[in-house]
């Protein structure tokens, strides 16, 4: 298997041991790291600044014996990479071009010296002088350098290398740290990574800001950056270097390497060109100036076999991290309280009705509403929450419904469904021992009469429950509970559902409630339209129809946040529950996503209002915008080959 056949780029950043101004020892040890990153099948390594050298050199800089030496020394590493086709790299060295002296990054691979790139701005400061050495790019006056009886080009305003699997651009640490990087332009133009070389000593506190950096720089980007600093065997005469080493993707940090170590350090992650070239497509701005442009070069690589994967795929993308949890799970459960208090604000209403069905998504709904009402200065008197018993309502769901409301000091209401589908059934001749589809459906759509009937009584407003999980399936009775007045889980899928409700119980209830909480949290997923079994348990359970809520949430997120086509949410999927499900089952499971994804876009069209909450929506107004009539086939299709 091939790792960029799915999309992927592997890529490393590799801080050697190095001596001061020692090329000979300097090119011996970035040769052994480059054999490591063949056996590892990287593609792209990336050395730190003046790596042949040193950066600590000071005056030796202008010795022009350690000049000519470091070019040699160049030519050295590009022969001895000529019989490694799959592998490029950068490294770095001082270059003089006439009079003046430039801190560049070759680009080398089985081709060549591929190109120069001069460093962008000079540092002039106590801690660095470069300017005593080397000039800025900006002050380039040649576009190409005679070496070795080749003429090899030098960027004054920015270089794209193009391989086959991705196009990658560079910049040299100070670079990094300015208003305006060289990476800004290299993004617009089409770098998909960013590779920087750098020498950055280390302060307190300044690692973290660094790696700041490059984390938010690689999200203004819609880039991977990959950067590498100096470290072991630089001189300490008044700074240390660490070797720091950070590869970052859109703002996420894929990989951190060991500072201060005595040894040859070198982090490696495999980089999803694919997502990163999906962002930039829905980026109407990520279009390059005319006005500005950049050399390119093109490059020969060839693929590379998995291996080792150097990257983790997250199961649950819409779940945060247990570090982030309570800061991004109170500005989820804030933004649907924001939402819903809008809309009372708005039409002046300060009733609503609620069905409450002891069941999750109707649980997290009415505790944003009860948190909404708080807000406003409401009485909670005022959400009249209603239990429907039906056919198949079980007394476990029937009695949490019942006690969870009591517990928050809602209105409690019991309007019994079944005697009202009974004489519905009767009435258009459907036999009631015919459990299908109709059955089911009479019964949403009763329950979803009373509440607005209800709603126009008392002069309310009903708040909808489903969820974004059951939205993209049509996991929802068209005009039945796919209706409401406004929808305040609608961009919630059913993962971060029981997160979210699991956290506010854990976090802000008192003990009855979060008893009965956790009880709705162990309850199996059901819409209970079909009678319990003999135990009076529930015999309806939908994962055991359309599948793993996980799965589906997985391929939701993959599908409308990166664009993935089948062939790479199966092969993802795979990597990402590892040991959890086959994959026959994330095929099966997969294949009915599309299948119902498409069929059902016809409830999403006239879906109600409600809150975004995060990168994936389904609103037709905004986010997602589908033809109810599209044919899946081209997509199954690419599943069956």
């Amino acid at each position: 298997m091939k790792i960029n056949e799915y999309g992927f780029v592997r890529v490393a950043a590799a801080s050697p041991k190095v001596k001061v101004a020692d090329c000979d020892y300097n090119v011996s040890e970035i040769k052994s790291m480059i054999d490591v990153a063949e056996k590892e099948n990287v593609q792209i390594v990336c050395f730190p600044e003046l790596s042949i050298t040193s950066y600590t050199c000071g005056d030796l800089f202008f010795q022009a014996a350690l000049q000519q030496k470091a070019v040699e020394a160049l030519l050295e590493l590009a022969g001895f990479i000529k019989k490694k086709p799959s592998l490029i790299a950068i490294v770095g060295l001082p270059l003089l071009l006439k009079n003046s002296l430039y801190n560049v990054a070759a680009v080398i691979s089985h081709e060549g010296v591929l190109g120069f790139v001069p460093k962008t701005y000079i540092p002039n400061n106590n801690e660095f002088y470069e300017k005593r050495w080397f000039a800025g790019s900006r002050d380039l006056n040649d576009f190409f350098v005679e070496i070795n009886g080749e003429s090899i080009p030098v960027s004054s305003d920015g270089m794209i290398f193009h391989t086959p699997f991705a196009s990658f651009g560079i910049e040299i640490c100070e670079d990094l740290w300015m208003p305006v990087p060289p990476s800004s332009k290299l993004a617009m133009q089409g770098a998909d990574i960013i590779f920087n070389l750098s020498a950055s000593n280390e302060l307190v506190g300044k690692n973290a800001y660094r790696k700041s950096l490059v984390l938010q720089q690689s999200g203004r980007c819609n880039a991977a950056y990959v950067y590498a600093s100096a470290g072991c065997g630089e001189s300490s005469t008044d700074l240390v270097f660490s070797g720091a080493a950070t590869i970052a993707e859109n703002a996420t940090l894929l990989a951190e390497g060991k500072r201060f170590s005595l040894d040859n350090e070198m982090i490696i992650s495999d980089i999803d060109i694919v997502a990163l070239r999906g962002d930039r497509l829905k980026n109407s701005n990520f279009i390059p100036p005319q006005e500005e442009s950049v050399s390119e070069i093109e490059c020969a690589l060839e693929a590379v076999s998995t291996g080792k994967w150097h990257r983790k795929f997250n199961p649950y993308p819409f779940i945060p991290s247990p570090e982030k949890e309570d800061e991004y799970l109170s500005e989820v459960f804030n933004i649907q309280t924001a939402g819903l208090a809008k809309r009372l604000q708005h039409t002046g209403i300060k009733t609503v009705t609620m069905g409450i069905s002891g069941g999750l998504d109707s649980t997290l709904a009415l505790l944003v509403t009860t948190k909404t009402f708080d807000f406003l200065g409401l009485p909670r008197e005022n959400i009249i929450g209603i239990t429907m018993p039906g056919f198949g309502t079980t007394g476990r769901t029937y009695n949490n419904a019942v006690e969870l409301m009591k517990s928050v000091g809602v209105t409690v209401k019991e309007i019994p469904i079944v005697n009202a589908v009974t004489q519905h059934l009767k009435d258009i001749e459907h036999d009631i021992n015919l459990h299908d589809i109709t059955y089911e459906n009479a019964q949403a759509r009763e329950r979803t009469q009373i509440l607005m009937d209800y709603a126009n009584k008392i002069n309310g407003l009903v708040v909808g429950t489903g969820n974004l999980s059951e939205l993209a399936l049509g996991w929802a009775t068209y005009n039945g509970d796919h209706m409401s007045m406004y929808g305040v889980n609608a961009s919630v899928p059913k993962t971060l559902v029981k997160t979210l409700v699991r956290w506010i119980a854990d976090t802000q209830m008192g003990d009855q409630p979060r008893k009965i909480l956790h009880d709705i949290l162990d309850t199996p997923f059901s819409p209970e339209l079909l009678p319990a079994d003999k135990e009076g348990k529930i015999a309806q359970k939908t994962e055991h129809f359309i599948g793993p809520y996980e799965l589906h949430d997985f391929f939701l997120h993959r599908m409308l946040r990166y664009g993935d086509s089948p062939k790479r949410i199966y092969f993802i999927a795979q990597q990402a529950f590892v040991n959890q499900y086959s994959p026959e089952e994330i095929l099966k499971w997969l294949k009915v996503f599309y299948k119902r994804f498409f069929a059902q876009q016809f409830k999403r069209s006239c879906m109600p209002d409600g809150p975004k909450v995060g990168s994936v929506n389904l609103s037709p107004r905004g986010d997602w915008r589908m033809p109810s009539d599209a044919v899946v086939n081209v997509w199954l299709k690419e599943l069956e080959n």
